[in-house]
């Protein structure tokens, strides 16, 4: 199955629609302005809240917890690396691998597919195109994609930001 993420390029606070393979709107997600570390809502089509995740603050690496249904199911953390970004998904045993910045990567369980992730090029705002293999990994795939995509959005807002100084 296949998930689409389409971002607004100008837009104030994170807002914005899930569609599947059809087009029509999976999910909708809405992030909170004015708090300190980056907290986002995952709604489904009947409005109930699927995912929830938020920023550890006062943490030398950027690290997430996500809940599904209202449970913990894992914590995000960006490892330190010099070359390339390395991310671990603490409580699902997943792995993260690919190019991040090319917005080209996979997860992993034990060797396995879980969900790839490709940008399509050529489009306005950012859309992302989720290849989930087993459709029960959705809502954890979903939610380790968004945190992921919240670490390298703050890491291009701080980099702008000291370039523009």
């Amino acid at each position: 199955m296949k998930l689409y993420i389409k971002q607004k390029v100008f837009s104030f606070n994170d807002k914005f629609t899930v569609k599947d393979e059809n087009g029509t709107d999976r999910y909708f997600v809405e992030g909170e302005i004015f708090t300190i570390g980056k907290k986002l809502h995952v709604y489904d089509e009947n409005q109930v809240e699927r995912i929830y995740f938020q920023q550890k603050v006062w943490s030398f690496l950027p690290r997430f917890f996500v809940y599904v249904d209202g449970q913990q199911v894992a914590e995000i953390v960006k490892e330190f690396s010099f070359l390339k970004p390395r991310y671990s998904v603490l409580g699902l045993d997943w792995e993260v691998d690919g190019n991040f910045w090319a917005h080209e990567y996979e997860i992993l369980s034990q060797g396995r597919v879980v969900v790839s992730i490709k940008k399509e090029w050529l489009t306005w705002g950012d859309t992302y195109v989720l290849d989930i293999v087993d459709s029960r990994d959705e809502l954890n795939a979903l939610a380790v994609v968004l945190a992921i995509d919240a670490v390298m959005s703050q890491q291009r807002a701080a980099a702008s930001n000291t370039t523009t100084r």
